[in-house]
């Protein structure tokens, strides 16, 4: 069982220690996207959905568990987020939207998995949102775009 980070030399699950890393300035991009139909991408364009502004809530969502990604994912560490960016683009060829998440910290570990989440959750809410009217929706492609920092340096997907 050595040589696996997560993993202890009696083969438990383990959070890593991050005692002894250096600190740097860590920066995590991630992207996915919800399909729907053309009818449901237009109502949530114009604002008409029963539950409001879909894609400010969803917004607001993808922050807020990026915030609490630790709480999330077992052996995640809570980092000091020093800045979490979502954008939800709606895009006529899915038809849908497009979600883009940015997160960054200053610390021992990096903020890939913050990232991904701050996508995710935004994308369930606007599944929540508009299920009412498009149960059919599917949420595909998360995934990390990039990342910086750190022993491992910096990672674009090709």
């Amino acid at each position: 069982m050595t040589g696996m980070s997560h993993v202890s030399a009696e083969g438990d699950a383990r959070m890593v220690d991050v005692t002894e890393k250096e600190v740097t300035n860590r920066v995590a991009r991630a992207s996915g996207c919800i399909r729907m139909k053309a009818e449901t991408l237009a109502c949530i364009r114009g604002n008409e959905l029963s539950k409001g502004d879909v894609i400010s809530v969803a917004k607001v969502a993808g922050v807020l568990a990026a915030k609490r990604t630790a709480e999330l994912i077992p052996l995640c560490h809570p980092l000091p987020l020093t800045d979490v960016q979502v954008q939800l683009i709606p895009e006529e060829s899915l038809p849908g939207l497009r979600c883009e998440a940015t997160a960054r910290t200053v610390g021992r570990t990096g903020v890939e998995m913050e990232a991904i989440t701050a996508v995710a959750v935004s994308l369930i809410t606007v599944y929540d949102m508009a299920k009412s009217m498009d149960k059919g929706m599917s949420i595909t492609d998360i995934c990390l775009l990039e990342k910086s920092g750190g022993r491992s340096g910096n990672w674009r997907r090709g």
